[in-house]
């Protein structure tokens, strides 16, 4: 009877369901609190339910649910809720995820590093992409495999049982108590993994972290699928016409980049990450066999970056993260130069992942000097030909620049070039990215292509759609957000010359760089540093509350960049740096502007700021 109750009631909840709730990729900050993520939507949530209540407008006042749409949003939320309910559990021991096979490898991580053995119980077949001697070799999981004949055929076993169970529909299921982790797969939308048993329930953190930096959560077009499946027993998703999208997609890519290799496009720019990560691996292990590998990577950059690799050496042996100051004072230049050197004498195996522009100072290198530290030959300390780095560049900031083409500034270096498709590529409408390399890592692709599938990673049927839409419209989108945002620069510092604003020069602009973002360093006061930095803190949140509260139809406090529509404010320390070390962070405004927005009244605002702060 309860469970109908609740099936009645989220029929209800989508016939009434915000529009943000299917198009935002990044929620609001104002209304969000990080450790209380998911909790605090589903705890209103729930009153809503035994209130009956289902009304838009309260649906649209509940609390923010995550920030960032790629680690959950209030769809996926509402389906794990009604999921845990069905089956008796608690709903944080629920987690949707767009990937059939990764939460399975959450699992395996964290058993990894427990020193916990793990059987994968089956019936029917595995998906045929997750090649469990790839999952054993790179990723250094150990795990045994068994294809039982039922749920009730699976064997005792000293360590933690995942059952694997496709289903057509997410149904109720009595679980066995010596199943620890039930994955329910759905083909065309992703998968459930349902925590089982009190015991288990310090993996759920561990689970949603993996689903925060190495994949997706279930989108939320897939996750109203998968409940209207749930509440109306005739109901049947839209088909797209997924393959013609698809082709439409990688030729804008192929136009945009000017790269000679065919794109590799994923459900998030972390996911693509995550496989060029785990395919280099892989290729190093084929091809060199027991040396070392450094991942090279800004101590402050983007913290999904820095987070991941940081992962990933932490289970893998022979891998480990080296710092790469890049800006804020340093060169990045010659900080590569300098570890380089270093790597080379160890003969040691080097990535490197670095954004151009850097972010959050968007600081460009001098790309001359930057090939030619790519380039240089240099050797062990027995006197042996060193092996040349790969070069991984994050140009999210600017996609519309051709690094890697034929005679293009990268294109004789070994380079891979990846872009966020949450930004300028989908105009904020997806998470879906790309990674496309020049001919001298052309081979690599099928590596990262092989990893990418295997992480069931690649971008949704709608992500597709929507990228065929956007992407043909992106460098006249990034040229008009360029225009505004080197008019609300000029502008600031005209009203503020006692500001320091981190954006690029008329010079790197005539060259094709024309980010739309720039970091508002405030004038601050103080007798001493603490008192400083306190005072600058303080007045980030005045500027940015008062924007928001003038202007709160197009400025936002979100952490987005690349949109349609507005301006967007962030504090990098406190969002997008969120798991970068203390030291490291960022405590000034970050300013995002779109092609589409009232630059007038927020040049009007700003200076009410100015004259009042």
């Amino acid at each position: 009877m309860e469970g109908n109750k609740r099936l009645i009631f989220i029929k209800e909840v989508l016939n009434n369901i915000p529009s943000d709730w299917l198009n935002l990729t990044t929620h609001r900050l104002d209304i969000y609190e990080e450790k209380f993520a998911k909790t605090q939507f589903l705890e209103q949530f729930e009153i809503l339910f035994k209130n009956n209540n289902s009304q838009a407008v309260a649906l649209s006042k509940l609390p923010t649910a995550f920030d960032y749409i790629r680690l959950g949003h209030p769809l996926s939320c509402v389906l794990e809720w009604l999921v845990a309910n069905l089956n008796h559990l608690k709903p944080e021991g629920v987690i949707s995820f767009s990937s059939m096979t990764t939460p399975i490898l959450a699992v395996l991580r964290k058993n990894l590093l427990d020193k916990k053995n793990t059987q994968i119980v089956y019936t029917g077949e595995l998906p045929p992409f997750f090649d469990l001697d790839v999952v054993k070799k790179v990723y250094n999981y150990q795990f045994d495999v068994k294809k039982v004949a039922n749920i009730e055929a699976i064997p005792e076993y000293n360590g933690s049982t995942i059952f694997i169970a496709e289903q057509e529909k997410i149904s109720p299921v009595n679980i066995p108590s010596n199943i620890d982790f039930f994955v329910s797969t759905q083909q065309r939308f992703g998968s459930v993994l349902m925590v089982n048993g009190e015991e288990n329930e310090a993996y759920i953190s561990e689970i949603q972290h993996v689903r925060r930096r190495e994949t997706i959560a279930m989108t939320p077009a897939n996750s109203l699928a998968a409940l209207k499946i749930l509440t109306e027993p005739a109901y049947e998703p839209k088909k797209s016409n997924a393959e013609a999208n698809k082709q439409v997609v990688l030729k804008e890519i192929a136009a945009i980049t000017e790269a000679s290799t065919k794109a590799v496009v994923g459900s998030s720019g972390l996911s693509i990450q995550y496989a060029i990560v785990m395919g280099l691996i892989h290729d190093a292990l084929d091809n060199h066999q027991g040396k070392n590998i450094k991942i090279i990577v800004p101590p402050n950059c983007y913290g999904g970056t820095n987070d991941q690799a940081r992962r990933v050496a932490a289970c893998i042996d022979h891998v480990e993260v080296v710092d790469l100051p890049v800006d804020g004072g340093y060169d990045m230049v010659q900080s590569i130069d300098t570890v380089l050197d270093e790597i080379a004498r160890a003969d040691a195996i080097p990535y490197i992942i670095a954004e151009i522009p850097t972010n959050p100072r968007v600081e460009v290198p001098d790309l001359l000097k930057l090939k030619a530290v790519l380039s240089k030959e240099r050797t062990t300390a027995s006197g042996e030909l060193a092996i040349d780095p790969i070069f991984i560049l994050d140009q999210t900031f600017c996609p519309n620049v051709h690094f890697l083409g034929e005679g293009e500034i990268l294109s004789s270096v070994r380079a891979i070039s990846y872009v966020s498709g949450s930004k300028f590529p989908s105009g904020g409408k997806c998470t879906a990215g790309y990674c496309v390399a020049n001919k001298k890592t052309a081979l690599l692709m099928g590596k990262i292509e092989t990893h990418l599938q295997l992480c069931d990673n690649e971008a949704t049927n709608l992500q597709y759609e929507i990228l065929a839409h956007q992407l043909p419209s992106m460098k006249q989108r990034i040229q008009d957000a360029y225009t505004n945002t080197r008019k609300f620069v000029n502008f600031i510092n005209e009203t503020l010359p006692a500001a320091k604003i981190n954006f690029v020069s008329e010079e790197l602009a005539n060259q094709g760089f024309t980010p739309s973002v720039f970091s508002l360093d405030l004038p601050t006061k103080g007798d001493t540093d603490e008192e400083k930095e306190a005072y600058k803190r303080t007045l980030n949140h005045q500027l940015i509350n008062l924007m928001i509260t003038e202007i709160p139809n197009e400025s936002k406090y979100c952490v987005s960049y690349g949109q349609l529509k507005g301006c967007y404010w962030t504090i990098p320390a406190t969002s997008t740096q969120g798991t970068t070390k203390e030291g490291d962070k960022d405590y000034i405004a970050r300013v995002a502007l779109s092609p589409d927005m009232d630059l007038d009244l927020h040049k009007k605002v700003f200076l009410n700021f100015v004259e009042n702060r």
